[in-house]
């Protein structure tokens, strides 16, 4: 199962596309009846540059969203530093389950 990334650009603009991804998420979310591990989360991320760039990962339940938004394939990110952006709240525990 494949999760999925959307990078939104430059942090200082990003706020309308992530607005816009949250919308997107949230409406199919409800439709699909709120699946747990159904989630789309972001991250500041630099890579080494002087400005940051947020990005966004969709779990692979959430596969028609991150097709919709334009999301490419990626390998499951780190938790580490990420922010739940849409879904339940117990998402983060079942798609990042601690050792």
């Amino acid at each position: 199962m494949h999760w999925f990334s959307k990078n939104l650009g430059d942090a200082m603009l990003a706020g309308e596309a992530l607005e816009s991804v949250a919308e997107v998420f949230q409406a199919a979310f409800t439709q699909a009846g709120c699946p747990t591990e159904m989630a789309v989360f972001m991250r500041h991320e630099s890579e080494g540059q002087l400005h940051c760039e947020v990005k966004t990962y969709f779990s692979p339940a959430a596969v028609g969203v991150a097709r919709q938004v334009g999301a490419d394939a990626c390998a499951q990110p780190s938790p580490h530093g990420l922010s739940l952006l849409g879904g339940s709240e117990a998402a983060s525990s079942l798609l990042f389950p601690q050792d």
